[in-house]
């Protein structure tokens, strides 16, 4: 059964982003590639997860090759796309290592920023899809399953997610560290950059507020308020505004500093000893760097973060290391698991042959005993029983042992050819 589970795909790793946008469909069109490949018996069972990250291929099949080839000439056809430029650039993992791989991917082991959440999402999206599609059997459900428990176990046991690998939210946690919390703490962004709004909704995130939105253009100020649901107010009020709140987010294209340690001195007297923090995300820095040497003000500047953002990737991969061996004992566990099921349906198979077999001779050996009593015929049943379970015990133990050692397609065939069990029974096959 695991023989016949792979995993084939493109991820940053392998391929630009020029390429892996021209293999993004949308919902209904995944839907339609995954109903196909079922349909027509490319694969048992598939799933599809995309993202901007990674287009991959979970599936089992008689023919791996094959069924990775499809999916993809169906992907590319949607967008145009000539399947030999993409061929090239396609990984492929059959069996534990396509469980490994699984494994990795959902807790963020795999993701080009170590340790983020979002991909668990994605994963668990691609499989309802698939669900939902009607293409997901036992295989890929105990796959994906176990996928998301050792995700959770990843999460939880290590801490390979748990330090900021990214400037805006490196910003987040130094202001978290300063302020001993930051519930209820107000914000200024200044300036309309894309670092800063993202800071701005990562202080958003853990409980910041009121949020005020300045900018030197004022519809700017306004809609980029609106859409973080704070307060747009005038460029011209900015250090009226910065002397009642906490946080400074300055992320402005300006040329030289727009905050001096002149202003800055001017509106620390009233704020009587409150921290005033300062995360300048500009290039060149809209703060100016003395402003950093004031009583109660802390500046961090975009090299000050991207330090943060080091030592944490440095601390990640650490964790990151603990989180793969936590992987490789679960892909073991899982592997063992799958190989054997599939000898369930063999034995299964065996039991009731013999148990065909018992009943038929029961019935022939009362008809010959018309005068047999119900203690006769109670003892008769329990002794075609014995015989029969004494009969199943060494192939059981025989299929479940080699199940275990990974030869168990090998005894199935033995014992199918063996009891003449024909094509009932025989378990997966082989891929």
């Amino acid at each position: 059964m695991i023989e016949r589970l792979f995993v084939a795909g493109l991820s940053h790793r392998t391929a630009p982003i020029a390429v892996r946008e021209q293999l993004v469909v949308d919902e209904d069109k995944l839907r339609e590639i995954l109903a196909g490949l079922v349909g027509r018996g490319t694969c048992a069972e598939v799933m599809i997860l995309s993202t901007c990250n990674r287009i991959e291929v979970y599936g089992i099949a008689e023919v791996a090759g094959e069924a990775r080839t499809a999916a993809f000439r169906q992907m590319a056809a949607q967008r145009g796309v000539d399947l030999s430029i993409i061929e090239p650039l396609l990984y492929a993992k059959d069996g534990a290592e396509a469980v490994q791989h699984a494994f990795r991917v959902a807790s963020s082991l795999d993701s080009m920023v170590l340790g983020e959440p979002q991909i668990l999402g994605q994963v668990k999206d691609a499989f309802a899809l698939a669900q939902s599609s009607r293409t997901v059997g036992p295989v890929l459900h105990s796959l994906m399953s176990q996928a998301f428990a050792v995700a959770k176990r990843v999460r939880s046991d290590t801490e390979v997610g748990r330090h900021a690998v990214s400037v805006a939210f490196a910003a987040v946690e130094l202001a978290r560290k300063i302020f001993d919390g930051l519930e209820g703490r107000s914000v200024l962004l200044v300036g309309a950059g894309e670092m800063g709004e993202l800071a701005a909704r990562h202080l958003q995130d853990v409980g910041t507020l009121p949020l005020y939105v300045t900018n030197r253009t004022a519809s700017r100020a306004q809609e980029l308020a609106r859409d973080l649901a704070g307060t747009a107010v005038p460029f011209a009020d900015l250090f009226g505004v910065m002397g009642q709140v906490d946080i400074v987010i300055t992320s402005t294209a300006a040329s030289a500093p727009i905050v001096t340690t002149r202003e800055v001195m001017a509106i620390l007297p009233a704020r009587r000893g409150r921290p005033l923090f300062f995360i300048d995300i500009a290039v060149p820095r809209n703060v100016e760097a003395a402003v950093n040497e004031l009583d109660d003000v802390f500046v961090y500047d975009v090299d000050d973060l991207r330090s943060v953002v080091e030592a944490n990737l440095r601390e990640r991969q650490r964790e990151a290391q603990r989180a793969e061996t936590l992987v490789e004992r679960e892909v073991e566990k899982f592997s063992e698991r799958l190989r054997s099921l599939e000898v369930v349906p063999t034995i299964v198979s065996l039991r009731e042959k013999l148990e065909e077999i018992r009943r038929a001779e029961l019935a022939r050996a009362l008809a010959r005993l018309p005068g047999a009593n119900e203690a006769t015929r109670q003892a008769l049943e329990a002794l075609s029983q014995g015989i029969v379970n004494k009969v199943l015990h060494a192939p059981t133990v025989k299929l479940r042992d080699s199940s275990k050692s990974g030869h168990g397609h090998r005894w199935i065939e033995v014992i199918s050819e063996l009891f003449g069990l024909g094509g009932k029974g025989r378990g997966a096959p082989r891929g």
